[in-house]
Protein backbone atom coordinates (compact mmCIF):
# COMPACT_ATOMS: atom_id res chain seq x y z
CA UNK A 1 0.00 0.00 0.00
CA UNK A 2 1.29 3.49 -0.72
CA UNK A 3 -0.73 6.57 0.19
CA UNK A 4 0.53 10.16 0.62
CA UNK A 5 -0.29 12.02 3.81
CA UNK A 6 -0.52 15.50 2.40
CA UNK A 7 -2.88 16.68 5.08
CA UNK A 8 -0.38 16.12 7.88
CA UNK A 9 1.81 19.17 7.71
CA UNK A 10 2.54 19.93 11.36
CA UNK A 11 5.37 18.34 13.31
CA UNK A 12 3.80 17.73 16.73
CA UNK A 13 5.35 15.95 19.65
CA UNK A 14 4.27 12.37 20.30
CA UNK A 15 1.14 12.17 22.43
CA UNK A 16 2.47 9.28 24.54
CA UNK A 17 5.76 8.13 26.05
CA UNK A 18 8.37 7.20 23.45
CA UNK A 19 9.04 3.49 23.11
CA UNK A 20 5.69 2.27 24.45
CA UNK A 21 4.63 -0.96 22.75
CA UNK A 22 0.91 -0.08 22.67
CA UNK A 23 -0.44 3.46 22.65
CA UNK A 24 -3.20 5.73 21.41
CA UNK A 25 -2.43 8.45 18.90
CA UNK A 26 -4.09 11.21 16.87
CA UNK A 27 -4.14 12.60 13.35
CA UNK A 28 -1.82 15.38 14.46
CA UNK A 29 0.75 13.02 15.99
CA UNK A 30 0.53 10.41 13.21
CA UNK A 31 3.76 11.45 11.51
CA UNK A 32 5.74 11.22 14.75
CA UNK A 33 4.06 8.14 16.20
CA UNK A 34 3.82 6.11 12.99
CA UNK A 35 5.77 7.43 9.98
CA UNK A 36 8.91 8.47 11.85
CA UNK A 37 8.74 5.68 14.43
CA UNK A 38 8.46 3.00 11.74
CA UNK A 39 11.93 3.94 10.51
CA UNK A 40 13.25 2.14 13.60
CA UNK A 41 10.54 -0.43 14.43
CA UNK A 42 7.58 -1.79 12.42
CA UNK A 43 4.25 -0.29 13.49
CA UNK A 44 0.73 -1.72 13.31
CA UNK A 45 -2.00 0.93 13.24
CA UNK A 46 -5.40 -0.17 14.56
CA UNK A 47 -8.21 2.06 13.28
CA UNK A 48 -11.22 1.55 15.56
CA UNK A 49 -14.29 3.23 17.07
CA UNK A 50 -16.13 2.76 20.39
CA UNK A 51 -19.32 1.54 18.67
CA UNK A 52 -17.52 -1.17 16.65
CA UNK A 53 -18.13 -4.67 18.06
CA UNK A 54 -15.46 -6.48 16.00
CA UNK A 55 -12.97 -3.80 17.10
CA UNK A 56 -13.51 -4.82 20.72
CA UNK A 57 -12.60 -8.38 19.71
CA UNK A 58 -9.57 -7.55 17.57
CA UNK A 59 -7.83 -4.90 19.67
CA UNK A 60 -7.10 -7.16 22.69
CA UNK A 61 -5.73 -9.79 20.30
CA UNK A 62 -3.45 -7.22 18.68
CA UNK A 63 -2.24 -6.06 22.09
CA UNK A 64 -1.49 -9.65 23.16
CA UNK A 65 0.50 -10.41 20.02
CA UNK A 66 2.44 -7.14 20.26
CA UNK A 67 3.36 -7.93 23.88
CA UNK A 68 4.66 -11.35 22.81
CA UNK A 69 7.01 -9.80 20.27
CA UNK A 70 8.96 -7.97 22.99
CA UNK A 71 9.64 -4.73 21.15
CA UNK A 72 10.12 -6.10 17.62
CA UNK A 73 6.86 -4.42 16.57
CA UNK A 74 4.56 -1.80 18.13
CA UNK A 75 0.85 -0.95 18.05
CA UNK A 76 -0.74 2.46 17.54
CA UNK A 77 -4.50 2.77 18.10
CA UNK A 78 -6.50 5.55 16.43
CA UNK A 79 -10.14 6.30 17.22
CA UNK A 80 -11.55 7.31 13.83
CA UNK A 81 -14.53 9.12 15.39
CA UNK A 82 -12.13 11.58 16.98
CA UNK A 83 -9.42 11.35 14.29
CA UNK A 84 -10.97 10.83 10.83
CA UNK A 85 -8.27 12.51 8.71
CA UNK A 86 -5.70 9.71 8.27
CA UNK A 87 -8.42 7.07 7.96
CA UNK A 88 -9.94 9.11 5.14
CA UNK A 89 -6.62 9.47 3.35
CA UNK A 90 -6.12 5.71 3.53
CA UNK A 91 -9.58 5.14 2.07
CA UNK A 92 -10.84 3.20 5.08
CA UNK A 93 -14.56 2.52 4.68
CA UNK A 94 -15.05 -0.16 7.33
CA UNK A 95 -13.43 -1.06 10.63
CA UNK A 96 -11.56 -2.62 12.24
CA UNK A 97 -8.78 -1.85 9.80
CA UNK A 98 -5.13 -2.55 10.50
CA UNK A 99 -2.28 -1.04 8.49
CA UNK A 100 1.38 -2.05 8.87
CA UNK A 101 4.07 0.61 8.49
CA UNK A 102 7.78 -0.07 8.07
CA UNK A 103 10.59 2.13 6.84
CA UNK A 104 8.33 5.18 6.90
CA UNK A 105 5.63 3.82 4.60
CA UNK A 106 2.60 1.49 4.64
CA UNK A 107 3.57 -2.04 3.60
CA UNK A 108 0.57 -4.27 4.35
CA UNK A 109 -2.80 -4.40 6.07
CA UNK A 110 -6.09 -6.19 6.58
CA UNK A 111 -9.75 -5.36 7.23
CA UNK A 112 -12.03 -7.02 9.77
CA UNK A 113 -11.37 -9.16 12.81
CA UNK A 114 -8.94 -12.08 12.51
CA UNK A 115 -8.19 -15.08 14.76
CA UNK A 116 -5.20 -14.78 17.05
CA UNK A 117 -3.11 -17.20 14.98
CA UNK A 118 -3.60 -15.19 11.80
CA UNK A 119 -2.80 -11.94 13.62
CA UNK A 120 0.41 -13.51 14.91
CA UNK A 121 1.39 -14.68 11.42
CA UNK A 122 0.65 -11.21 10.04
CA UNK A 123 2.87 -9.59 12.68
CA UNK A 124 5.67 -12.09 12.02
CA UNK A 125 5.49 -11.34 8.29
CA UNK A 126 5.78 -7.60 8.93
CA UNK A 127 8.71 -8.10 11.32
CA UNK A 128 10.52 -10.37 8.85
CA UNK A 129 10.14 -7.84 6.04
CA UNK A 130 11.32 -4.83 8.05
CA UNK A 131 14.60 -3.24 6.93
CA UNK A 132 17.52 -3.30 9.33
CA UNK A 133 17.75 -0.02 11.28
CA UNK A 134 20.57 2.15 10.00
CA UNK A 135 22.99 3.69 12.51
CA UNK A 136 23.17 7.47 12.68
CA UNK A 137 25.84 8.96 10.44
CA UNK A 138 29.00 9.67 12.42
CA UNK A 139 28.00 7.47 15.35
CA UNK A 140 30.25 4.70 16.68
CA UNK A 141 27.87 2.13 15.19
CA UNK A 142 28.13 3.82 11.80
CA UNK A 143 31.93 3.91 11.95
CA UNK A 144 32.06 0.24 12.93
CA UNK A 145 29.71 -0.70 10.09
CA UNK A 146 31.95 1.15 7.61
CA UNK A 147 35.06 -0.52 9.03
CA UNK A 148 33.54 -4.00 8.80
CA UNK A 149 32.50 -3.33 5.19
CA UNK A 150 36.07 -2.25 4.38
CA UNK A 151 37.49 -5.36 6.05
CA UNK A 152 35.09 -7.61 4.13
CA UNK A 153 36.15 -5.94 0.88
CA UNK A 154 39.83 -6.47 1.73
CA UNK A 155 39.18 -10.13 2.55
CA UNK A 156 37.31 -10.62 -0.73
CA UNK A 157 40.25 -9.05 -2.58
CA UNK A 158 42.69 -11.41 -0.87
CA UNK A 159 44.35 -8.70 1.24
CA UNK A 160 44.43 -10.77 4.43
CA UNK A 161 46.73 -8.40 6.30
CA UNK A 162 44.47 -5.38 5.79
CA UNK A 163 41.36 -7.39 6.64
CA UNK A 164 42.91 -8.72 9.86
CA UNK A 165 44.03 -5.24 10.88
CA UNK A 166 40.60 -3.67 10.43
CA UNK A 167 38.68 -6.52 12.06
CA UNK A 168 41.14 -6.34 14.96
CA UNK A 169 40.60 -2.60 15.29
CA UNK A 170 36.84 -3.11 15.60
CA UNK A 171 37.35 -5.82 18.22
CA UNK A 172 39.42 -3.43 20.31
CA UNK A 173 36.28 -1.30 20.68
CA UNK A 174 33.77 -4.16 20.83
CA UNK A 175 35.48 -7.46 21.81
CA UNK A 176 32.31 -9.49 21.22
CA UNK A 177 31.38 -7.93 17.85
CA UNK A 178 30.02 -10.97 16.02
CA UNK A 179 30.66 -9.94 12.41
CA UNK A 180 34.27 -9.01 13.21
CA UNK A 181 34.98 -12.23 15.11
CA UNK A 182 33.59 -14.28 12.23
CA UNK A 183 35.49 -12.12 9.75
CA UNK A 184 38.79 -12.50 11.61
CA UNK A 185 38.26 -16.26 11.85
CA UNK A 186 37.73 -16.32 8.08
CA UNK A 187 41.02 -14.46 7.64
CA UNK A 188 42.86 -17.07 9.71
CA UNK A 189 41.17 -19.86 7.77
CA UNK A 190 42.14 -18.30 4.43
CA UNK A 191 45.73 -18.11 5.70
CA UNK A 192 45.65 -21.81 6.58
CA UNK A 193 45.82 -21.14 10.32
CA UNK A 194 43.00 -23.45 11.35
CA UNK A 195 43.67 -23.51 15.14
CA UNK A 196 43.67 -19.70 15.28
CA UNK A 197 40.43 -19.62 13.31
CA UNK A 198 38.80 -22.00 15.80
CA UNK A 199 40.16 -20.04 18.79
CA UNK A 200 38.74 -16.81 17.37
CA UNK A 201 35.37 -18.38 16.71
CA UNK A 202 35.30 -19.71 20.29
CA UNK A 203 35.16 -16.08 21.46
CA UNK A 204 31.80 -15.60 19.74
CA UNK A 205 28.93 -15.15 22.25
CA UNK A 206 26.68 -18.20 22.45
CA UNK A 207 23.62 -16.31 21.19
CA UNK A 208 25.52 -15.28 18.03
CA UNK A 209 26.46 -18.84 17.05
CA UNK A 210 23.88 -19.14 14.31
CA UNK A 211 23.20 -18.05 10.75
CA UNK A 212 24.71 -19.04 7.42
CA UNK A 213 28.06 -17.26 7.91
CA UNK A 214 28.71 -18.99 11.23
CA UNK A 215 27.51 -22.41 10.06
CA UNK A 216 29.60 -22.30 6.88
CA UNK A 217 32.70 -21.25 8.81
CA UNK A 218 32.42 -23.79 11.63
CA UNK A 219 31.86 -26.60 9.14
CA UNK A 220 34.86 -25.52 7.07
CA UNK A 221 37.05 -25.45 10.18
CA UNK A 222 35.90 -28.92 11.22
CA UNK A 223 36.51 -30.39 7.78
CA UNK A 224 39.99 -28.87 7.53
CA UNK A 225 40.81 -30.09 11.03
CA UNK A 226 39.82 -33.61 10.03
CA UNK A 227 42.04 -33.43 6.96
CA UNK A 228 45.07 -32.11 8.86
CA UNK A 229 46.02 -35.50 10.30
CA UNK A 230 45.57 -37.50 7.11
CA UNK A 231 48.26 -38.88 4.81
CA UNK A 232 49.29 -36.80 1.83
CA UNK A 233 46.98 -36.80 -1.16
CA UNK A 234 49.39 -38.68 -3.42
CA UNK A 235 49.73 -41.54 -0.94
CA UNK A 236 45.96 -41.80 -0.57
CA UNK A 237 45.47 -41.80 -4.33
CA UNK A 238 47.98 -44.64 -4.59
CA UNK A 239 46.14 -46.61 -1.91
CA UNK A 240 42.83 -46.20 -3.74
CA UNK A 241 44.39 -47.16 -7.06
CA UNK A 242 45.86 -50.29 -5.49
CA UNK A 243 42.55 -51.27 -3.90
CA UNK A 244 39.41 -49.52 -5.20
CA UNK A 245 37.42 -51.12 -2.38
CA UNK A 246 39.54 -49.43 0.30
CA UNK A 247 36.71 -47.12 1.28
CA UNK A 248 38.56 -45.61 4.23
CA UNK A 249 41.44 -44.52 1.99
CA UNK A 250 38.98 -43.04 -0.53
CA UNK A 251 37.11 -41.31 2.31
CA UNK A 252 40.36 -39.83 3.65
CA UNK A 253 41.24 -38.78 0.11
CA UNK A 254 37.95 -36.88 -0.13
CA UNK A 255 38.78 -34.98 3.06
CA UNK A 256 42.28 -34.18 1.81
CA UNK A 257 40.99 -33.02 -1.58
CA UNK A 258 38.45 -30.77 0.10
CA UNK A 259 41.19 -29.27 2.27
CA UNK A 260 43.11 -28.46 -0.92
CA UNK A 261 40.07 -26.73 -2.40
CA UNK A 262 39.40 -29.52 -4.91
CA UNK A 263 35.72 -29.69 -4.06
CA UNK A 264 34.36 -31.47 -7.12
CA UNK A 265 37.04 -34.17 -6.83
CA UNK A 266 36.21 -34.57 -3.14
CA UNK A 267 32.53 -35.00 -3.97
CA UNK A 268 33.36 -37.53 -6.68
CA UNK A 269 35.36 -39.62 -4.19
CA UNK A 270 32.48 -39.76 -1.71
CA UNK A 271 29.92 -40.55 -4.41
CA UNK A 272 32.20 -43.37 -5.59
CA UNK A 273 32.10 -44.89 -2.09
CA UNK A 274 28.33 -44.52 -2.00
CA UNK A 275 27.97 -46.29 -5.33
CA UNK A 276 30.15 -49.21 -4.19
CA UNK A 277 28.70 -49.64 -0.70
CA UNK A 278 25.87 -47.45 0.54
CA UNK A 279 26.03 -48.91 4.04
CA UNK A 280 29.77 -48.40 4.58
CA UNK A 281 30.54 -46.71 7.89
CA UNK A 282 26.82 -46.30 8.62
CA UNK A 283 26.17 -44.30 5.44
CA UNK A 284 29.28 -42.26 6.23
CA UNK A 285 30.08 -41.23 2.65
CA UNK A 286 26.68 -39.67 2.01
CA UNK A 287 26.62 -37.98 5.43
CA UNK A 288 30.07 -36.47 4.90
CA UNK A 289 29.05 -35.26 1.44
CA UNK A 290 26.06 -33.46 2.97
CA UNK A 291 28.46 -31.84 5.46
CA UNK A 292 30.54 -30.66 2.51
CA UNK A 293 27.48 -29.14 0.86
CA UNK A 294 26.58 -27.26 4.04
CA UNK A 295 30.13 -25.95 4.42
CA UNK A 296 30.44 -24.93 0.77
CA UNK A 297 27.08 -23.18 0.62
CA UNK A 298 23.97 -23.93 -1.46
CA UNK A 299 25.00 -21.82 -4.47
CA UNK A 300 28.56 -23.13 -4.76
CA UNK A 301 29.04 -24.84 -8.18
CA UNK A 302 30.64 -27.85 -6.49
CA UNK A 303 27.56 -28.21 -4.27
CA UNK A 304 25.23 -28.11 -7.26
CA UNK A 305 27.32 -30.63 -9.20
CA UNK A 306 27.74 -32.84 -6.13
CA UNK A 307 24.00 -32.92 -5.52
CA UNK A 308 23.43 -33.98 -9.13
CA UNK A 309 25.99 -36.77 -8.78
CA UNK A 310 24.45 -37.94 -5.52
CA UNK A 311 20.94 -37.90 -6.98
CA UNK A 312 22.09 -39.94 -9.96
CA UNK A 313 23.72 -42.46 -7.62
CA UNK A 314 20.62 -42.70 -5.45
CA UNK A 315 18.42 -43.67 -8.38
CA UNK A 316 20.91 -45.72 -10.36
Amino acid sequence: MSTPFNGVTAAPQSTVPAGALVKDSTDQAFKVDVIDASLDTPILVDFWAPWCGPCRQLTPTLEKVIAEKAGKIRLIKINIDENPQIAGQLGIQSIPAVFAFSGGRPVDGFMGAMPEGEVRRFADKVIAGAPEPQPEEGSLESQIAEAVAAAEAALAAGDLGQAAQVFGMVLQHQPDHAASLIGLARVYLAAGEVPQAQATLDLLPEEERKGEAYTTLINSIRLLSEAADLSETAALESAVAANPDDHQARFDLALALNAEGKRVEAAEALVAIFKRDRTWNEDGARKKLLEFFEAWGPKEPATLKGRRMLSAALFS
